[in-house]
């Protein structure tokens, strides 16, 4: 099994095939191992962590709705949040007439901050509105999810950055551990012994009727 952690830059979709007359560019350029493809998306105008496996049975296990990997995710946004608005995140919200799964959502401050490059392009800045750091983590990934919820709470998504995967064993998550935006690296033995694990698991059952979710990991 082949199984690559890579920090995906702003401007670079998931995938190693360019689109027609797109601007952005894709996994080829920065990712020259054959036969991999990623376990789960993030936006082209998204970055941060991306796993990539040779392995099918892998990516459809990270990414099946019935596991629910937590995934988290740094989000910069216009404002500051308050108390409400933080709980209308965990408590979820209708978006594209459906409710989105409890979240876990929580304001950075001080040394929670994250200390990454300015983006390139860098972010907009009105002078007259702030900026905020949250920690949004999920079980589900719908299309635009992390923007659509904060903007339906008032607080628009300026930049999102994916920071980890939890595979659900108890161990700690996949992260970027210091990996720069443009690099990836194989994952350690240590970490391919638990994604086996995970693998010769059990799938958990599908939930009752009327509780599943929606969503592509």
């Amino acid at each position: 099994m082949t199984t690559l952690l890579f920090n995906k830059p702003y401007g670079v979709l998931s995938q190693f095939t360019p689109e027609t007359a797109s601007r952005w560019r894709c996994l080829a350029e920065f990712i020259n191992v054959p036969g991999v493809y990623a376990a789960g998306r993030l936006d082209a105008d998204s970055e941060g962590l991306l796993l990539l496996s040779d392995q099918g049975r892998l990516q459809q296990r990270l990414t099946d709705p019935r596991c629910g990997h937590w995934r988290s995710y740094w989000v910069q946004v216009e404002g500051h949040p308050d108390d409400p608005q933080l709980q209308k995140l965990r408590e979820g919200i209708e978006i594209q007439h459906q409710r989105t799964l409890p979240a876990r959502a929580r304001w950075l401050q001080g040394e929670d901050i994250p200390l990454l490059p300015e983006r390139d392009p860098p972010i907009r800045v009105r002078a007259t509105i702030p900026t905020s750091w949250l920690e949004l983590s999920l079980r589900e990934g719908r299309n635009r999810q992390v923007r659509r919820m904060t903007a339906a709470v008032g607080l628009p998504t300026l930049r999102l950055v994916r920071c980890r995967i939890d595979l659900m064993d108890g161990g700690k998550a996949l992260d970027l551990n210091d990996l720069p935006a443009g690099r990836w690296r194989s994952v350690t033995n240590a970490e391919q012994e638990r994604l086996n694990r995970l693998l010769s698991s059990r799938v958990p059952r599908p939930r009752s009727a009327g509780r599943g979710a929606d969503r592509r990991g």
